[in-house]
This record gives C-alpha cells, sequence and structure tokens, in this order.
C-alpha cells in the first residue's frame, strides 16, 4: 500500500553541536501528518536537541530542514515552573498569549476530557489533570504538528495507558502528525506508529516491531526489554507482533509511518 502521507517537516544530515561537542550528528528524518513517531533513546542522546531543531529554537551546525509553509505547531513541554503564589484558574492559564473563544476552550478541553476543570486552580490539580490542560493548550493552536515532551510525566500507570489512548486518538480526529518523545517504552512501543531510536544518531527506526528486533536497540536498551518485545515464534504458520497480532504474509514496511491500531495496551512479552 503506497504511503499517501504528506511531510510536514523534513531533516537532512542535521548535526548540532555546543561548544565542540557533537549533539547530533547527520540526522535524517520526516515527520508526516496522521502519524504518530516517537523518539527515544537514553539520557543525553539529544533528544531534546532534536525536539529545539524542530521547533526552530535551535539552528544546526549543518544540514538542511524544510518545513511546510506556514506550518501551525502545538507544543507540550516536559515540565513548566510556574510560582505557586501566582493566582491562576485552568481557564487563564489557557488565555495566556492566546486569545481563545468560550467554544474552542470547551471543545477542546471536552477533547481531552478537562472540561469541568476550567474554573480549578491550577496549582491543585493532579499529574494526569495537569497533563490533560497542557495537551489542551497545545491543541488550542490547532496544530497541524503535535510535539509532546514526556506526555505522561507524573503520571500512574493506568494514567499513561489513558494518556496514550487520547494521543491516539486527537490523531484519528484531527489528522495531525505527532512527535512524541518518551521513556516508557512498554507502554510507548504499542502507542505508536514509528519510532526513532537516537543515540546523537539515529540507530534505527520504523515500525515498533522492526526496532524491538534491531541489534542497536537491544544494545542500547538490553536484552530485558529486547526479550520483552522480540517477536513470539512458535512451531505454527504464522509469527505474532509485539501486540500478540498474527503477522500476515506481507510484513509492514520497515520505514514510513504506518497505523498500528494503537491501544494503549501493554504488550505482551
Amino acid at each position: 500500500m503506497p504511503n499517501t502521507h504528506r511531510d510536514l517537516i523534513r531533516l537532512e544530515q542535521v548535526s548540532v553541536e555546543f561548544n565542540r561537542h557533537s549533539a547530533l550528528k547527520q540526522v535524517s528524518l520526516g515527520l508526516h501528518d496522521d502519524c504518530i513517531t516517537t523518539l527515544i533513546g537514553p539520557n543525553g542522546a539529544g533528544k531534546t536537541t532534536l525536539v529545539r531543531v524542530v521547533l526552530g529554537l535551535i539552528q544546526p551546525s549543518s544540514g538542511k530542514i524544510w518545513r511546510q509553509p506556514n506550518l501551525r505547531i502545538g507544543y507540550m513541554p516536559q515540565k513548566l515552573q510556574i510560582d505557586r503564589t501566582m493566582p491562576l484558574t485552568v481557564k487563564r492559564f489557557l488565555h495566556i498569549g492566546l486569545k481563545p473563544n468560550p467554544e474552542q476552550l470547551e471543545e477542546t478541553l471536552g477533547q481531552v476530557g478537562a472540561e469541568h476543570l476550567l474554573e480549578h486552580s491550577f496549582h491543585d490539580l493532579s499529574g494526569g489533570e495537569t497533563q490533560r490542560v497542557m495537551l489542551a493548550r497545545a491543541l488550542l493552536r490547532d496544530p497541524q504538528l503535535l510535539v509532546l515532551d514526556e506526555p505522561v510525566q507524573g503520571v500512574d500507570l493506568n494514567g499513561q495507558a489513558e494518556l496514550y489512548q487520547l494521543i491516539a486518538s486527537i490523531r484519528d480526529q484531527r489528522q495531525c502528525g505527532i512527535l512524541m518523545i518518551s521513556h516508557d517504552l512498554h507502554l510507548v512501543m504499542s502507542s505508536t506508529d514509528h519510532v526513532i531510536c537516537l543515540n546523537q544518531h539515529i540507530c534505527c527506526s520504523g515500525h515498533p516491531a522492526n526496532v524491538s528486533r534491531d541489534p542497536s536497540f537491544v544494545a542500547l536498551f538490553g536484552e530485558r526489554h529486547a526479550q520483552a518485545f522480540a517477536l513470539y515464534n512458535h512451531h505454527h504458520d504464522h509469527e505474532h507482533d509485539i501486540h500478540g497480532d498474527i503477522i500476515l504474509d506481507h510484513p509492514s514496511p520497515e520505514e514510513g509511518c504506518s497505523h498500528t491500531g494503537s491501544s494503549g495496551e501493554t504488550p505482551h512479552a
């Protein structure tokens, strides 16, 4: 089946250096609409630097960047430090730097399941509520590309699965591209279409099932994680992928974006 996704951003051989230290080395990738791309890698791998390049906050030392003209990007940061002495309702928080009308606020908060929080103090929100409100703020920009830096930060395990399901539903409803950074390998590998494994350079990339078998993935995350994602082989005439589903005779392409039917469920070991 041909890839019909539209490019939003393309990076070609992008490198970034800080004080002669290489943060990124010759990174080439494309971000597409209607596709969830997840960036994984160890601490210090350059994930944050790559996101800043995508956002246009850092200019690469070398390489090329192409962006769709007038591309709208919604960004959800990993952490947000707000002085607790500052009185701040969710409604006021969502108005900072933005001018949403009441209908936009209601619709967007409803989409993330946070419409009941509009008049609540932002400081009194739980971890999951905070992440939903932050996601709503990013969505108020009506983004074609949504960039999420650790979107389940500070959320319990059940809440993490719900948030990943929510992110998948947002992609389905808005058909926007999504770039996520995540450390939660088990959950995120079952909740994404395309994985990029970064360690200054791109070690491997593709469909989660293919990346989970790549020697570079095993080298970065160890045998335990690799075995958890490995294909379950047995003596029948088919194999199972990391979700436990039967793999058909025609495997998904290793590169590019193809929907996995994201469920948010933990893959079977």
